[in-house]
């Protein structure tokens, strides 16, 4: 048995859904729609242009949890899961999830979206494990703050290590797939790395790795039968 880890958005899912969240949100005028659209534009910008400060995105973007009590923000998310995120699952990214489970690997899910959004996804794709950035709740309540490290860039790492230690697992065997150049310090750690429609940075590094390149979307079939490892 070997981890097969997955990147969220972009690679499971068509889009990403921390934008998407915050699109939902100004869709329903649960926040001012021309300031959070505009800065939610730019922090996208920013990550996938590498230069994203995870500190004042997570600044921005967990603030309407703490504005809102949980009851309401679960009731939202429910339409967001719906409305956002199930027309964004890419039907060859479920098939490659199934294909790993049916060989016996553990299914991991490690994202820099936070995890309010992203459980409920991870179930849903029917993936049991998740590494998110964890955002406060205190007394049912979100504070707008953030728990431990956000597991972006090398802090996917250092939160990958520490549930690798407390479940007795290593990365002997390990699958890792991803789209970003954002996640090149992790694809570099394990024994299988795989670019699934990877941005410029992230295919231009395979190739000179010579690390497999697959597309799940338009059809695309996944990847074939994930190695000899077993």
């Amino acid at each position: 048995m070997a981890l097969a880890i997955f990147d969220l958005d972009n690679t499971l899912l068509a889009d990403d859904s921390d934008y998407l969240w915050g699109r939902f949100l100004v869709e329903q005028g649960i926040v001012d729609g021309d300031y959070y659209e505009q800065e939610n534009d730019r922090f996208y910008r920013e990550y996938k242009e590498g230069q994203l400060d995870i500190y004042e995105f997570l600044h921005f973007s967990l603030k309407p949890l703490a504005d809102h009590p949980l009851g309401r923000l679960l009731s939202w998310r429910r339409r967001f899961l719906e409305e956002k995120i199930e027309p964004n699952i890419l039907p060859a990214g479920q098939a490659l999830v199934s294909r790993h489970r049916d060989a016996g690997d553990t299914l991991l899910i490690v994202t820099a979206t936070n995890a309010f959004v992203t459980a409920p996804i991870a179930e849903r794709l029917g993936v049991p494990h998740l590494i998110a950035t964890e955002p406060e709740l205190v007394d049912n309540r979100y504070t707008g703050r953030v728990v431990g490290v956000p597991s972006f860039r090398e802090g996917k790492i250092a939160r990958l290590e520490q549930w690798l230690s407390g479940h007795g697992l290593d990365l002997t065997g390990s699958h890792f797939y991803s789209d970003s150049h954002n996640d090149i310090p992790l694809l570099g750690l394990v024994d299988h790395p795989v670019a699934v429609d990877p941005d410029e940075s992230l295919a231009a590094h395979a190739h000179r790795r010579d690390w497999p390149i697959i597309s799940l979307r338009n059809g695309a079939q996944p990847c074939p039968h994930p190695g000899p490892h077993r």
